[in-house]
């Protein structure tokens, strides 16, 4: 029944109302016949003004027309279109008058003022009558969620307005933290106690909570999900009150629950007036700036004051993409933006951008990172990863720069594959030119598993959730430290300002997660179900490890190096490192195997100088 009304044409739905309210105001002339001599069959008064009827019929038609009544949409039927119907009734009565004036009709003159009455209550009633007809038809079609909406304040009011208009979602109840609410209705739902939203998730009678806060503070915002995604429904968050008012539709200003609200903890601080002191006035260059940590380094510098900001990088699009971004930054903030073309392997156009540009800052998180991709390249990655940053860390030492930071992993502790090799080796080639240029602060950044960057496991979680799964993970045990892009690129800003020389940064993420555990709770908090025992929405599916892949990662190769920094969550390894002889022959012997093109070369040279380094099984793959 519910499609069959909203399959009609507008001209059908447009003479439907039309005609009703014609047929009311016939209606209500005969009602006001019957109030006016207090009979329900006053037909001896009525005949003789029967000729008044098809003439009340054709007034009420042309009004309603030109009141543009039949425009007035019944799920948007509120206080202006209800003002509408008293401005017809009004000229209704009018016209009655007139009409019983000219026509000379037996009727008392008090009939035309009743009429009027009468047919504002009918025409109104009516409304009010088919617009519950369609909620209720509407929510009984099957087809719509039934959500409740976390936070009974004015976002879930107007929440509630705006999916009045939803063939997808139907509101049910409220629920909210307050008490003094509970048991109440607002916006025609009643308000209910959190802990009874259990019970109706798994009842079946609430699929979606849809949090309605938005001004309450983040740390509350993830309690609550963390609490309802545990019930195993789908969670989205209202972002303010400005979203649904601009977007107009009310499903347009949820969010579904972002990955990094998966951290298990709580972001880490990093807005300290440090940063700013270090970068204020200078000319920074960042190599891959293109990439995730990079446009993300290049954005959070905006903020410092620099005096320049040069983006270095091989992709064009990238290049593009980061550039666009950070032009109008750089126009509020008053600074210059530069963008140049090129590869870190190249080591004369590298050294001419740092020339021309008077570069007094590098930022180097330019490499090749995905460990499936680097693990079937190997030359390549060597040649990018420790050549490459060879070459810009000779080339800023040469021009003298302040500081040169490099973007390194927690994938270059004690190794298993050429992508985290490579990167300690990175390290080592950077830790032994601070030994030959002491005018310039050399130092490293480690991270975890960056949320949201190209190729992190999140996206890709998001991915085949959204396929229906199965949801991949290599090993049951596989476990990660993650962080946030921004926390990130603020590490590599806080590297810079803390920077002594040839010392290793590292961030401290808290406990390392289980992969398994977050994919299973990605699909809980996508209102799906892990498939178990041939019950469920969506597998988990183990695949087996990768070559070179570890089980867990680690942030330092000796943990008594540790040495504390001004900040608490920010801490400085002081490893040891190759003498200069012997960085000059790993040097020498990884050229000759990337010139010869010799991949077995690249693996022994690391397994001898990497510690912790072993040899994959490259006849493992994934199933």
């Amino acid at each position: 029944m519910y499609s069959f009304l909203l399959g009609l044409s507008r001209p059908k739905k447009y003479a439907i109302v039309l005609l009703s309210d014609a047929v009311l105001a016939m209606v209500a002339l005969y009602v006001a016949f019957c109030l006016r001599f207090g009979t329900p069959t006053p037909y001896v008064q009525i005949s003789k003004a029967l000729h008044l009827f098809p003439l009340i019929f054709v007034a009420a038609l042309c009004l309603s027309y030109f009141s543009r009544l039949h425009r007035v949409k019944l799920h948007a039927f509120e206080n202006r279109a209800v003002s509408r119907v008293a401005i017809c009734a009004g000229c209704l009565t009018l016209a009655a008058i007139s009409l019983s004036y000219i026509t000379q009709a037996g009727a008392p003159r008090s009939v035309p003022l009743i009429l009027g009455s009468v047919y504002f209550i009918l025409a109104v009633g009516l409304r009010l009558f088919m617009q519950a007809l369609l909620n209720f038809l509407r929510t009984r079609s099957g087809s719509m969620a039934p959500v409740a909406i976390y936070g009974a304040g004015s976002a879930g009011i107007q929440l509630v307005s705006a999916l009045q208009k939803s063939s997808e979602v139907n509101p049910v109840i409220f629920v909210d933290d307050n008490s003094s609410m509970w048991g109440l209705y607002v916006a025609g739902l009643i308000v209910k106690p959190p802990n009874q939203l259990k019970s109706l998730v798994e009842s079946g009678r609430i699929e979606k909570v849809l949090i309605a806060m938005p001004s309450a503070a983040r740390e509350r915002q993830n309690e609550i999900i963390a609490d309802v995604s545990d019930y195993g429904c789908e969670v989205q968050v209202v972002q303010s009150h400005v979203d649904i008012i601009a977007g107009g539709d009310g499903e347009k200003a949820l969010r579904v629950v972002t990955p990094d609200e998966l951290l298990g903890r709580e972001k880490v601080d990093l807005d300290i007036p440090e940063v700013a002191k270090a970068y204020a006035g200078r000319t920074i260059m960042v190599t891959g700036a293109g990439g995730s940590i990079g446009s993300e380094l290049c954005r959070q510098l905006a903020n410092t004051g620099p005096a320049k900001v040069i983006l270095f990088e091989q992709s064009e699009f990238a290049l593009y993409s980061v550039d666009r971004d950070m032009q109008p930054l750089a126009r509020s903030k008053d600074f210059d933006v530069v963008s140049r073309l090129g590869s870190v392997t190249d080591a004369n156009r590298v050294a001419s951008v740092m020339a021309e540009e008077g570069v007094d800052i590098v930022l180097h998180a330019a490499a090749y990172k995905h460990v499936p991709i680097v693990e079937e390249n190997e030359l390549e990655g060597a040649r990018n990863n420790v050549l490459g940053t060879k070459i810009v860390a000779e080339a800023a030492a040469e021009a003298g720069v302040e500081r040169f930071i490099l973007v390194s992993t927690d994938k270059a502790v004690r190794p298993t594959n050429i992508m985290g090799a490579t990167k300690r080796l990175a390290e080592t080639v950077v830790q032994d030119i601070q030994t030959r240029h002491n005018s310039s602060k050399f130092a490293m950044v480690r991270f975890g598993n960056v949320l949201g960057s190209s190729g992190s496991v999140l996206p890709l979680f998001e991915r085949q959730i959204r396929a229906g799964g199965p949801v991949t993970v290599t090993h049951e045990e596989v476990t990660r430290f993650f962080m946030t892009i921004p926390e990130a690129a603020r590490l590599v800003l806080l590297a810079g300002a803390y920077a002594q020389g040839a010392d290793v940064f590292v961030l401290d993420m808290g406990e390392p997660m289980k992969i398994i555990d977050i994919a299973r709770r990605m699909i809980l908090m996508s209102g799906r179900t892990v498939k178990e025992n041939g019950e469920g929405d969506i597998e988990v599916k183990i695949t087996g490890l990768r070559p070179g892949e570890k089980l867990y990662e680690e942030l330092l190769i000796d943990d008594k190096s540790l040495v504390a920094t001004p900040h608490p969550k920010i801490l400085r390894a002081e490893e040891k490192t190759l003498s200069q002889i012997e960085v000059a022959a790993m040097l020498k012997e990884l050229r000759a195997a990337i010139d010869n093109r010799d991949a077995n070369a690249i693996r022994s040279l690391v397994k001898a100088k990497v510690d912790g380094y072993r040899v994959p099984d490259h006849d493992q793959r994934v199933s």
